[in-house]
Formats: structure tokens, sequence, C-alpha cells
């Protein structure tokens, strides 16, 4: 017997670029569906007809001159969009949903990589997710160094930018889910069948 029960929940992949948290979504989605349990993937940015759109923006390189401020209100209608049309349903209909990023992305990326205020980042989540925390999250760390030694020579305006910032988002990572229970720590270093065996053992599978 599962002790976790899954129906209903919300499950987050979080870490920086470069971790395989993508990958990892796919594989905890597929074994779930192999269980009979109704499954609804999804990512941010994105998710949605206009979240996909706004992605486009975010990530483009012809947008270099895009505020700190302006990108986290891009993040957050996305997430906004994705809450409303496609998490909250999907969990109203006892869908697990796994997700690759949600809340905790904007804090360490925004807040932490580009220094916005924190709090004002937390009160726009709790607004566009309606207060909706991750039932789990898995966060894949990896140390910045190493994250950076797996980009490709094509890179969106995110990826582009250099260790000092991806150290700084690491460090949100770690702070914001330092004795946080519904957070397990991955190291992203190992194999991703190793990572993948520790996710389905933490989901109880």
């Amino acid at each position: 017997m599962r002790k976790i029960e899954l129906r209903g929940k919300l499950i987050v992949f979080e870490g920086l670029d470069f971790t395989g948290k993508s990958t990892q979504v796919e594989i905890l989605a597929g074994r779930l569906r192999k269980m009979g349990l109704p499954v609804t993937t999804t990512r941010e940015p994105g998710g949605t007809e206009l979240g996909e759109s706004v992605r486009k923006v975010i990530l483009s390189n012809d947008h270099t001159e895009l505020l700190p401020l302006s990108e986290l209100a891009l993040f957050i209608t996305c997430r906004a969009q994705l809450s409303s049309e496609v998490i909250k349903p999907a969990l109203s209909a006892g869908h697990v949903v796994v997700s690759s990023r949600y809340r905790l992305s904007s804090l360490a990326y925004q807040g932490y990589g580009r220094g916005l205020d924190l709090r004002l980042i937390e009160q726009l989540n709790e607004i566009a997710t309606s207060g909706r925390q991750p039932d789990l999250t898995f966060l894949l760390d990896l140390p910045a160094e190493k994250a950076l030694q797996r980009r490709g020579e094509v890179r969106d305006r995110i990826e582009q930018e250099d260790l000092a910032f991806y150290r700084r988002v690491r460090t949100g990572y770690l702070d914001l889910t330092d004795d946080d229970p519904s957070v397990h720590l991955l190291d992203a270093t190992a194999s991703i069948d190793n990572i993948a065996h520790k996710v389905l053992r933490l989901v109880d599978l």
C-alpha cells in the first residue's frame, strides 16, 4: 500500500538550468501512468498557449534589455495562466500534476539572482497560484560551475548569465528550502537512473 496518496497532488522539480528537471518529470510521469494514475505534466515558463508565447519573449536573446521586474512580471503572468488553466482543474479532477519549476524558481532566480524583493515575489506568487503550494518538491542540486559546464553553444537569454548569477541562484534554492520537510534535495551530479530511482523511492513507488 502506498504511504503517499498521489491523486490530486502537485509534485515539482526545481533547480538550476541543466540539472535534468524535464527528464525527471517525464520519467516520474511515465511510471505513474503505468500504475494507472491520471497524470498531467507541465512546465514553467509555458504550459498554456499564452504561457508558451510569453516563454519565447522571456528566453529570446532579442530582449537583453528586459528589466528584472519586467522579467518577474512575465513569469508571474505565465504562472497565473498555468495555475488557472491547467494545474487547478487537473488537481480537482484527481490528477497527479508533475511540473518542471513553480513558485520557488522566481524566488531563486528573480529574488536571489536578480536582487528583487523576496516579499514582493512571494506576494505575487500567492496571487498567481491562489496560495497553492507544491505537495512535494524535488530540488536537483548542482554546483553552479558544473551546471554551466553542461550548457551547449546555443543558449537562451537566461542561460547566457555568468557564474556569479548561477551561484546566487543556487544559494537561493538552498536557503529557501532549508529545513522544509516537503523538499527533497537530490544530487544532480548522479546519473539519470540513480536520480529517478531516488525519486520513485521517495514517493513510495
